[in-house]
């Protein structure tokens, strides 16, 4: 199952940074950290991913953003070979 970023997921819905964690009532700094390293992210953020983004969290990837570029990468370079 391909999953997407915390960040698609607000992307896909056309939320901006701000107006999401508005939403979930955190600062936009914070939502921007959760976006780049969302390995350890709180339970009370964890739960309204679903209400916010309209989307089961098991869609979504949690971990590092950088990790999940690379290795969408190397699948595609699997494929492609």
């Amino acid at each position: 199952m391909l999953k997407i970023t915390l960040k698609a997921a607000r992307m896909n819905i056309g939320k901006t940074l701000k107006d999401a964690a508005r939403e979930f009532g955190i600062h936009y700094e914070t939502l921007s950290n959760y976006e780049t390293d969302s390995t350890n992210v709180p339970r009370t953020f964890f739960i309204k991913i679903q209400a916010v983004y309209g989307m089961p969290t098991e869609y979504i990837y949690f971990g590092k953003q950088t990790d999940y570029v690379a290795a969408l990468k190397d699948s595609m370079m699997k494929q492609e070979a």
